[in-house]
Parts: structure tokens; C-alpha cells; sequence
């Protein structure tokens, strides 16, 4: 069997896992085993030789695909994306902080600028700071 044929088939097989697992990393795999293949298809440049191709293809597909990727916080699976403009109750107010109740889970919490809620007083959450929500009164 040719070795250009071989890569090929590598990295048809690779691009296969990528269907099937997460991520995205087998995708640059595939397709730089798949370029060094048809790089032998056309001249034979020897084991050594298509290696470092491989190589080459790799870095660069790494490279646009990091150069293209979305910059900053995209809200998946961010404390705010399921938290922010929820509503709840404030359990204790006391001179260490709030402890507000939304939905099953209590969590510490901070009034907003210009606001101090009392216990049992409802709020709403405008913005989570590491664990600690941010909560402006309601009533």
C-alpha cells in the first residue's frame, strides 16, 4: 500500500472521530493527514519528509483555528447566564452580606449600588461577581 494512500485513509479515519467525539481537535489532525497524503499523491517526498508536512499542516490549522475562534465570554455555562434577572427572596441581611434564596439554592449575595434590601424582601439579580450575586430590591 502507497503511503500517501495510507494518509489519506488516516485522516478520513480521524475526521470520522471527530464526528463522534468533542471537541475540535481531531478536525485539524484529519485534515493535515488528508493534505500530506495528496502532497505524496503528487511527488513521493519519503517518510521523514512527510512528517514534517504533517507537522506544518497541523500548526497551521491549530493557528486559523485559534485565530478565528469567538473572542471573550459567550454566557454558555457562566454563573450569569442562568442567573441574571431571576428573581428571589433574601433569607438574612446582616453586616457580612446577604443570603438570597432562588429557586432551591441559597446563594451569598451583595445589594446593588444605592439599594439595601431587608430580609424577606424580593429581589432581583443583576449580576454575579465570582459567587456572590449582585440583587437590587423589588419592593
Amino acid at each position: 500500500m502507497d503511503s500517501w494512500l495510507i494518509w489519506l485513509l488516516s485522516g478520513l479515519v480521524l475526521l470520522g472521530a471527530e464526528l463522534v467525539l468533542p471537541g475540535i481537535f481531531l478536525l485539524w489532525a484529519g485534515l493535515a493527514a488528508i493534505g500530506t497524503g495528496l502532497v505524496g499523491l503528487v511527488a513521493d517526498p519519503g517518510f521523514p519528509a512527510s512528517v514534517v508536512i504533517f507537522l506544518i499542516l497541523m500548526a497551521a490549522g491549530v493557528a486559523l483555528g485559534l485565530r478565528h475562534r469567538p473572542r471573550g465570554r459567550t454566557g454558555l455555562n457562566t454563573p450569569e447566564a442562568g442567573l441574571a434577572g431571576r428573581e428571589g427572596r433574601v433569607l438574612s441581611a446582616d453586616p457580612a452580606g446577604l443570603r438570597v434564596r432562588i429557586g432551591d439554592s441559597d446563594w451569598a449575595a451583595r445589594p446593588a449600588a444605592g439599594t439595601h434590601p431587608t430580609a424577606g424582601a424580593l429581589v432581583r439579580v443583576e449580576g454575579v461577581d465570582g459567587t456572590v450575586l449582585v440583587v437590587r430590591a423589588l419592593d
